[in-house]
């Protein structure tokens, strides 16, 4: 099942951004493409695609390949886009991909790294799988009676999402986007998305937007008060997040990246939970306009 990212969903999500999106099919392989802004020009990003159904190729599988990027590259010309980022989810993909043209980047826009969570084991295998530090910050949790539940006061969750960002020195979309991301979308979509929030005594010290799409559920962003670290708000939060998903059916629950270099900390809180790590080929790019993609690579490289 391709990824959320590659929805009609998501991408009208875009659109309400006020970005660009395009469709493209060519045989068996399929992207939704989003135009994003770079500096007064422009790049074409494929998040967690393209779909290849190698299976049902017909006339060659190269020949397949080589006339999707005939087509990407048209519409990336049509665009005045410098390049072509794009982020497969599949080897096979990658491969297919670099053959023709596409060289691998270390610059991602999403994590080519995550955790998952099976969610048809038992509670109890489920703890057993955790670090024993997980098991226990999880009955600290319930001692200080944290409690989770959905929410709509998103003003609250905002407020954690801007101390946890100063705290840990990491990157914000604007608060409109929260806000937009949170009232998108409407019964019907096949995306859902819920603000949850663990309180202490009446106060949220702990949040998430949590994304579900088919079976799976996703941790795309969260939050929490340093203040009250000791009471382990966060620990019961996943916790409850977890039972909840069971209960209604999910099949997994994806921590949506991690990465030791850019976000230790996170990333041992996720590796905490016992779920499988999976991991994608990674990140990308097919140059158009080389002169600009060469300006483009010296500009990072000087402010990465």
């Amino acid at each position: 099942m391709p990824s959320f990212l590659q929805t009609k969903e998501w991408m009208e999500f875009q659109k309400s951004l006020g970005r660009e999106s395009f469709d493209l099919e060519q045989g068996n392989i399929s992207a939704k493409v989003i135009k994003h802004e770079l500096r007064g020009r422009s790049y074409l990003y494929i998040p967690y695609g393209p779909d290849m159904d190698f299976n049902s190729m017909t006339g060659g599988m190269d020949n397949n390949v080589r006339q999707f990027i005939a087509e990407l590259k048209s519409l990336a010309q049509r665009e005045q886009s410098v390049f072509v980022k794009t982020e497969p989810m599949v080897d096979s993909a990658a491969q297919a991909l670099v053959r023709h043209g596409f060289k691998k980047t270390n610059k991602e826009v999403h994590p080519h790294k995550t955790v998952i969570i099976d969610l048809d084991k038992s509670e109890d295998e489920l703890l057993s799988s955790m670090h024993h530090k997980t098991r226990y910050n999880i009955k600290v949790a319930e001692k200080h009676s944290i409690r989770v539940e959905d929410s709509n006061d998103v003003d609250a969750f905002l407020e954690l999402l801007h101390k946890t960002s100063k705290r840990d020195n990491f990157g914000l979309h604007s608060d409109g986007y929260y806000r937009k991301l949170l009232a998108f979308f409407k019964d019907g979509s096949s995306i859902k998305i819920d603000l949850v929030l663990a309180s202490h005594e009446n106060k949220p010290v702990a949040g998430a937007i949590i994304l579900s799409y088919g079976d799976t559920a996703y941790y795309l962003h969260g939050a929490s008060d340093h203040h009250y670290r000791s009471r382990m708000a966060p620990y019961m939060l996943h916790w409850e997040n977890i039972k909840y998903l069971k209960q209604h059916g999910f099949k997994t629950y994806d921590f949506w990246g991690i990465d030791t270099k850019r976000w230790p900390g996170v990333t041992r809180f996720k590796l905490g939970w016992g779920g499988r790590q999976v991991e994608y080929p990674g990140s990308f790019d097919l140059p158009i306009f080389r002169f600009w993609y060469l300006i483009y690579k010296i500009y990072r490289a000087i402010f990465k």
